[in-house]
C-alpha cells in the first residue's frame, strides 16, 4: 500500500473507487484478508479523510471479482446516485487496529506492523526504512534508502530472514544487485 496518510491507530481495509452503475454502488479496492466479514452489511467504517464518514455498509455484492458496496453516510442517508459515490472516490476505509484479530502464524504480519521498521543488512548496516508494503504478484517491502530513492524488497524468508517488531527492525539479506536497481 503506497504511503497512505492515516492515523497510526487505524489500518486501511479498502479504498472507494469509481461508481458502478447508476444506483449508487461503489467499487472498492480491497485491502483486507477477510472482506466478507470486514464489509458485512451493517458494518460502520471510519474514513480518511474523516469528514467523509463514518460510512455504513448497506449492501455488499461481488461482480466479476470486484467488491461493490452500497453505503450510507453519518446521517443515515444512502448514497444512492452515481454522483454521490463519485464524491467518495479515493476515500480510504479504515478500522481501529484494536479491532484486528490476532495473527496466529508467527511468520505473518499486518502491513502496519512492518511500516516504520529499520531495514538492516545481516552485518547490522542500516539501509533504510520500510515505508509501505505492496501486494502485487508477491508481497514487496518498499524501503526508503538513506541516500535517497527506494528499493523494492520481496518479502520472502530467503531475503528477509528476520523481523524483530520489538527491536524495530528487519534484516534484508539481498541477492547480488537487488539494492542497486
Amino acid at each position: 500500500m503506497p504511503g497512505t496518510p492515516h492515523d497510526t491507530d487505524t489500518v486501511v481495509v479498502g479504498r472507494i473507487g469509481r461508481p458502478h452503475g447508476v444506483r449508487g454502488l461503489a467499487t472498492v479496492e480491497v485491502r483486507t484478508d477477510d472482506p466478507d466479514h470486514r464489509f458485512a452489511p451493517g458494518t460502520v467504517l471510519m474514513t480518511d479523510p474523516p469528514q467523509r464518514g463514518p460510512l455504513t455498509v448497506v449492501d455488499k455484492r461481488w461482480h466479476s471479482g470486484t467488491l461493490l458496496l452500497q453505503l450510507a453516510g453519518a446521517d443515515g442517508a444512502v448514497h444512492a446516485t452515481r454522483e454521490d459515490v463519485d464524491a467518495l472516490r479515493n476515500t480510504l476505509l479504515v478500522v481501529p487496529v484494536a479491532d484486528l484479530p490476532p495473527i496466529e502464524d508467527p511468520d505473518s504480519y499486518y502491513d502496519h506492523q512492518l511500516v516504520g521498521l529499520a531495514a538492516r543488512l545481516p552485518d547490522g548496516t542500516v539501509i533504510g526504512e520500510v515505508t509501505a508494503v505492496r501486494h502485487e504478484a508477491q508481497d514487496l517491502l518498499v524501503v526508503r534508502r538513506g541516500e535517497g530513492g527506494e528499493a523494492l524488497v520481496p518479502f520472502v524468508s530467503a531475503i528477509v530472514p528476520t523481523v524483530d517488531l520489538t527491536g524495530g527492525f528487519l534484516v534484508v539479506d539481498p541477492p547480488e544487485g537487488l539494492l542497486d536497481l
